[in-house]
């Protein structure tokens, strides 16, 4: 007798919907006046204050420039010459007028040194102007979903029409570590610039990003500062497969706020990788040139719950007991469903990994 499903395994393990929400007596005591502590691969906030409340980014705003400016040199890593409106006070990579460095350098500059310059050479590079610049940076902060944010100036300087948020950082910084060029750029502790003009210049620029030598698990960010910001502070962190964005705005503490935020985010959260492309099982086939079909699982995916979750997921294996011929490579067969307290959370879908064809 046919049974219409059966299940072969029941095993416990996590989910990337569980959805983490601190009440008002377990916020961080940070002394940041907004912050948010935000993990990418679930979306959701383990930890934050004000989190959409419009501030001055200061040069954390260079996150959004370097992306452009990085996108832009795969395309075309062109040489740009330094010239006098590109000028600009503050923070400096120090570049001369008439100096020549490729696009992708002025992203180290901005990255490392936090300059001013490099960040005005690049939108007029890119855009022509400011203007046009500070239009594309709106029209790809749209893009992310930053719901508070309007940016003027491509370096942060101050402005009253210049403002972002700790939740709008977050997703920017989620964003920009989705390129590879930006990912590799801000996890390191310095960057050399060959100039191409004068060619015997040669400078080695520091991260002003000091968490990535005082805290192990930090992968990147961007540092931020001016009298009217305040100390301002994005950075991102990976320790055993979860990966945590802090953001901190007019924050004097912000370095220790972030390790104490990112402690208490590794606590939380547990990453789970499944391996449901590798599930392999022989069912039974009828009719068919062969005996049985080899079923696997038709991709994996990865979960983040709260660790206390963990052991509250069940993972279960739908399939018929035998299959009819003809099944043809691909064809979905079944399923593997992840559930939390009888909550749907992933279902994969079960495939036939090659034909069988009826005799």
């Amino acid at each position: 007798m046919k049974i219409s499903a059966f299940l072969l395994s029941v095993v416990m393990l996590t989910s990337a919907a569980v959805t983490t929400v601190l009440s008002a007596e377990n916020e961080i005591n940070a002394s940041a006046e907004s912050y948010i502590l935000y993990c990418p691969q679930n979306g959701e906030a383990i930890s934050s204050r004000e989190p959409d409340k419009r501030m001055k980014p200061a040069s954390t705003t260079k996150l959004m420039t370097t992306l452009l400016t990085l996108e832009e040199a795969e395309r075309d890593d062109r040489i740009i010459e330094f010239t006098p409106e590109m000028a600009a006070e503050g923070s400096s990579m120090y570049l001369g007028f008439g100096e020549k460095v490729r696009l992708s350098d002025l992203a180290a500059g901005m990255m490392m040194a936090s300059g001013n310059d490099a960040a005005n050479a690049a939108a007029l590079s890119i855009s022509g102007s400011f203007e046009d610049f500070s239009a594309l940076m709106n029209s790809r902060a749209d893009q992310i979903g930053m719901t508070n944010t309007h940016f003027v100036t491509p370096s942060g300087l101050d402005d009253d029409d210049h403002y972002s948020s700790a939740r709008d950082l977050a997703l920017l910084m989620a964003e920009a570590l989705k390129n590879e060029s930006f990912r590799s750029l801000t996890a390191q502790k310095t960057a050399t610039v060959d100039f191409v003009e004068p060619k015997d210049k040669r400078t080695t620029y520091s991260n002003h990003n000091r968490l990535l030598k005082d805290y192990e698990y930090c992968t990147g960010g961007k540092t931020g500062y001016t009298t009217a910001a305040g100390r301002c502070l994005v950075s991102s962190a990976q320790k055993d497969g979860v990966s945590l964005i802090c953001v901190t705005l007019n924050d004097k503490n912000d370095w220790n706020d972030h390790k104490s935020l990112y402690d208490y985010g590794f606590d939380r959260l547990f990453r789970y990788e499944s391996n449901d492309s590798g599930f392999c099982l022989k069912i039974p086939c009828v009719g068919g040139n062969a005996e049985a079909v080899t079923v696997t699982g038709e991709k994996d995916f990865a979960l983040t719950p709260d660790a206390d979750k963990k052991d509250c997921i069940e993972r279960k294996v739908y399939i018929d007991s035998f299959l009819y011929a003809p099944i043809f490579s691909g064809k979905k067969v079944g399923r593997i469903e992840y559930t939390l307290n009888g909550e749907l959370l992933e279902a994969v879908a079960l495939v036939a990994a090659e034909d069988i064809f009826t005799e």
